[in-house]
């Protein structure tokens, strides 16, 4: 022992620049940091994320583009084709004419006016047969489906994760009760509810809103929201039974840890992969059940815009005549774009966060 010892205490300058050399080439990461390193290896994930924050900021500032306003209707007795850019870049055409915009939207606009003044793009993805720019029509709309698609997953977050875990952690009959209610709510053909609810908002919506501040949009979060967070109750109800039992939970038991403590601060971490996994999965979900609500006319309400309402205007000139295409292949590029990119990044992100290929490259 006193040799080995004495030969580690011996080490000249160069051997322990190499033994620290090694140490910095060796370096360990964490679970994250191995899952944010084999995500950029894949290519078609990091393109899909790349695209999404692109796509994203372009939607979140659409306030502030020279974009022709998505509302302003200009009556003609077809719609108008396709512009390209190098025929007519934009031109002074621009009228401020929006719904109801929130103070932030409102002062978005302010800066874009102060910014390019009356300057707007020209009609580069057509018009509709009102008049109305298609492009500017996809950014505008595509704002509904993110709020309405980050209102789903906060759901989710908040209530599904919460709900799973603590029904995962105590078993027994807390967890048969839980799950029973769950099971009732799957029952419920929310159609029907969706259908129900925006009757009796309509009916009362004065009432509604100058009492209690609801409106039909806020209902319509919250139902989308109630929809989606039975699931993942259920997937991370399933990931807390396998690790309830496991050693570093008996630790925590052990020095004293409150069920709460144990819950959210040492099992909610570790379902935290499989949980992002699945919101990745949830977002195309909830945003093709806008479209689709949106629609049938249960959604969205004129003159917002949304995807499904330009689903209802492409469907609308379909006919055995003539077909404006421009009104149907570009909404529907702008979304299968963007659900194809979720759906790819949900599944480099399931391989990513996969602790079975933890150090793989």
């Amino acid at each position: 022992m006193s040799q080995v010892t004495r030969e580690r205490w011996d080490l000249g300058g160069t051997q322990m620049e190499e033994l620290l050399s090694d140490v910095a080439r060796f370096k360990g990461e964490s679970l994250w940091q191995d899952a944010w390193r084999r995500l950029k290896a894949n290519r078609a994930s990091w393109y899909a994320l790349v695209f999404l924050m692109i796509f994203g900021g372009i939607s979140l500032l659409a306030p502030v583009l020279p974009l022709p306003s998505p509302t302003a209707i200009d009556l003609q007795i077809e719609p108008q084709p396709p512009v390209a850019p190098w025929q007519e870049l934009g031109n002074d055409g621009f009228r401020r004419e929006y719904w109801d915009l929130n103070a932030l939207d409102e002062s978005l606009v302010d800066l874009r006016q102060l910014i390019f003044g009356d300057w707007q793009l020209s009609n580069w993805m057509g018009t509709d047969a009102k008049g109305r720019d298609i492009l500017s029509r996809i950014i505008w709309g595509s704002r509904t489906s993110i709020l309405v698609a980050i209102a789903a997953t906060l759901c989710s977050l908040l209530i599904g994760v919460s709900y799973g875990a603590v029904s995962g952690f105590f078993g027994g009959r807390i967890d048969n009760l839980m799950m029973r209610i769950v099971d009732v709510l799957y029952s419920i053909p929310f159609i029907f509810v969706v259908i129900f609810l925006i009757t009796i908002v309509n009916e009362y919506r004065t009432e509604l809103e100058d009492s209690w501040g609801v409106n039909r949009e806020v209902v319509f979060y919250v139902v989308i929201g109630a929809i989606y967070w039975l699931t993942m109750a259920r997937v991370v109800r399933g990931q807390v039974l396998s690790l309830r039992e496991t050693e570093f939970v008996e630790a925590a038991r052990v020095i004293g840890a409150s069920s709460a403590r144990i819950v959210f601060v040492h099992l909610v971490p570790n379902v935290l992969s499989i949980v992002i996994v699945y919101l990745t999965l949830t977002i195309p979900a909830v945003m093709l059940f806008e479209a689709f609500l949106s629609f049938l006319g249960l959604g969205i309400e004129p003159p917002k815009v949304s995807w499904g309402l330009l689903a209802v205007d492409g469907s609308e000139v379909i006919n055995p005549v003539r077909i404006y295409w421009w009104l149907i292949v570009f909404p529907a590029a702008a979304m299968g774009a963007t659900l194809l990119a979720l759906n790819v990044l949900g599944d480099g992100l399931r391989d990513a966060l996969d602790p079975k290929l933890r150090g793989k490259d």
